[in-house]
């Protein structure tokens, strides 16, 4: 079983409020990236949704989904808070299990990536990004045996410092470049050519 968790309990302070709530092309910005990996997890049997996340408006969204929402009561101690509390919700892994991380400030994220990289949750596998030339970026994929470091991981780290311990077992997926765009300040309206 791979687990995909959703964080979307930023602070969102370089915004100055939460972004996620925000209008990208006529709707929220968190939508993308939950539809996305919604219809991702409803057409695949080995993959389950949680959604990080303590916005009301963002729960209820997951849930009418069918995801799996997730409180983070201490995601303003940055991204490792909220990593721990999708690992948490995760409950006990087993050997063979996957956990997939994505960030919900990347709206064009496109579904082939996604199932490709989940695609790659199979034995022998220890993590995998995606990646667009020498850029990796969101989503990543990580091997249950891999959870004790990400739990361990502290302030707005996230789940990159564990790959990059061993980037020659990190594979990596194919994306495009605007995939890994994010949205961070109010004028990230438009993803950079190329």
């Amino acid at each position: 079983m791979t687990h995909v968790i959703l964080l979307a309990a930023g602070s969102s302070r370089r915004f100055g409020g939460n972004k996620l709530l925000a209008p990208w092309r006529g709707r929220p910005l968190y939508r993308y990236g939950l539809h996305t990996l919604a219809a991702v997890c409803a057409a695949r049997a080995d993959a389950a949704l949680l959604v990080v996340t303590n916005t009301p408006a963002i729960a209820q969204a997951a849930a009418a989904c069918g995801a799996r929402a997730v409180p983070s009561p201490h995601s303003a101690q940055g991204q490792s808070a909220s990593i721990r509390a999708g690992l948490d919700a995760a409950g006990p892994l087993a050997p063979g299990d996957f956990l997939l991380f994505a960030v919900a400030d990347q709206p064009l994220l496109r579904a082939a990536t996604v199932h490709r990289l989940l695609d790659l949750a199979v034995p022998g596998t220890w993590g995998a990004t995606a990646a667009c030339g020498g850029r990796v970026g969101s989503p990543a994929l990580f091997c249950a045996a891999l959870a004790p470091q990400l739990y361990a991981l502290g302030g707005d780290c996230g789940g990159r410092a564990v790959l990059n311990a061993r980037p020659q077992a990190v594979l990596r997926v194919a994306c495009e470049a605007e995939e890994l765009w994010d949205i961070d300040r109010p004028g990230d309206g438009t993803p950079p050519a190329g």
